[in-house]
């Protein structure tokens, strides 16, 4: 029986590159590969043909001699790969095209074999603390407690004892994976005797396990800077797990919540709060002392006639702005003092007050005026 041409068998041009050939072989072999069409003599016959095609036109000599003499002078070359097609066995061709298969199925991946442990870097963790206003605004000590790894010193982070180390896996060749083929399926798990790590210690550690470090309790104090911000959060750099087998040790980022303070208040970088001043003082001006949220006093003017709700500013005296040597400002809001009760002879005097001035507001200024009827008494 005449043997048809190899490229017709893969469907490819006489020009097609060594890709293009590997490609439509691929697809040839899972279109009639016998686990998918059983008892099908046809289908196993054109699974031959192509691996057959394949096996010629994949390999640049044989198949320059096949483009200049044919099958005549490709047939020299069959033994090359161990069979020839027409007397093929499936083996054979499961034998001589491994790489083809076990790519379908993620097998055809170069696996990276290990001699011994992996130095990797430890994982980061993360803490919060709680601090108040004023601590934000002068800066603070916090110490810390937790538990996190660290090297193990019995074996120096190594996880064997000493003069001893670690050798390749016999079972999976340092691989870390074993690779199982049923039929035309392939799958991989992890290796049992090495548990997937692809080398086997020896002589672990009794003091780590072979694990190259231990669990401890730590404590340790840091520095909050001035100004810090609620929800900031800190980087402290090493402490958080150390690193397997000698790897660099993970960063600790400690995040900061800052609690509301009953008399102060923030706004950015300013530190605002309320005076409650009397109305005559709001009138006539005043000169007051106030105090900070650090204990410092300071003196301020409240101009004369001063509105309720009037900001005055003193400047340079608010929260230390990060990573910069300026500071934002202490923000004072006027308000009044309106006493519930007052004694006969207050109380005269406010009504006569309120005849000389009169019972009717200023309207301008987008402010709506109320029209008097009576004091309540």
């Amino acid at each position: 029986m005449e043997k048809k041409d190899y490229y017709s068998v893969l469907g490819v041009p006489r020009e097609a590159t060594a890709e293009q050939v590997k490609a439509a072989y691929r697809k040839m072999a899972l279109k009639y590969h016998p686990d998918r069409n059983p008892d099908n003599k046809e289908s196993e016959n054109k699974f031959k043909e192509a691996a057959e095609a394949y096996e010629v036109l994949s390999d640049d000599s044989k198949r320059q001699r096949y483009d200049q003499f044919g099958h005549a002078g490709a047939a020299g070359g069959h033994a090359g790969h161990g069979f020839s097609g027409d007397g093929a066995n499936m083996d054979d061709i499961f034998n001589n095209f491994g790489d083809i298969f076990s790519s379908m199925f993620g097998g055809g991946q170069q696996q990276q074999r290990r001699r011994g442990p992996v130095a990797s870097r430890g994982h980061d963790l993360g803490k919060e603390e709680t601090i108040s206003l004023k601590d934000a605004f002068l800066g603070t000590k916090i110490e810390l407690s937790y538990y996190h790894f660290v090297g193990c010193d019995g074996c120096e982070g190594k996880g064997s004892k000493a003069g001893t180390g670690a050798k390749p896996c016999t079972t999976c060749k340092g691989a870390g994976q074993v690779n199982y083929q049923r039929g035309f399926f392939m799958y991989t798990q992890a290796c049992d005797p090495c548990q997937g790590q692809g080398y086997v210690i020896q002589s672990p550690c009794e003091t780590c396990h072979g694990q190259s470090r231990i669990q401890k309790y730590e404590k340790f104090t840091i520095n909050v800077p001035q100004g810090i911000f609620d929800g900031a959060e800190l980087r402290i750099s090493g402490k958080g797990d150390a690193g397997m087998y000698g790897g660099q040790a993970g960063d600790l980022m400690l995040k900061v919540a800052v609690t509301p303070d009953k008399k102060f208040k923030r706004v950015k970088d300013d530190l605002e709060c309320s005076v409650i001043l009397t109305y005559p003082q709001l009138v006539f001006g005043c000169q007051i002392d106030v105090e900070s949220i650090d204990g410092s006093v300071q003196s301020i003017k409240i101009p004369k006639g001063c509105p309720v709700g009037e900001q005055v500013v003193v400047p340079g005296k608010g929260f230390k702005k990060l990573r910069s040597n300026t500071w934002g400002n202490l923000v004072i809001i006027t308000q009044c003092h309106i006493p519930k009760k007052l004694d006969a002879n207050a109380k005269q005097a406010l009504v006569e007050y309120s005849k000389l001035v009169g019972t009717t507001a200023d309207s301008t200024g987008g402010y709506i005026a109320g029209l008097f009827k009576k004091f309540l008494g």
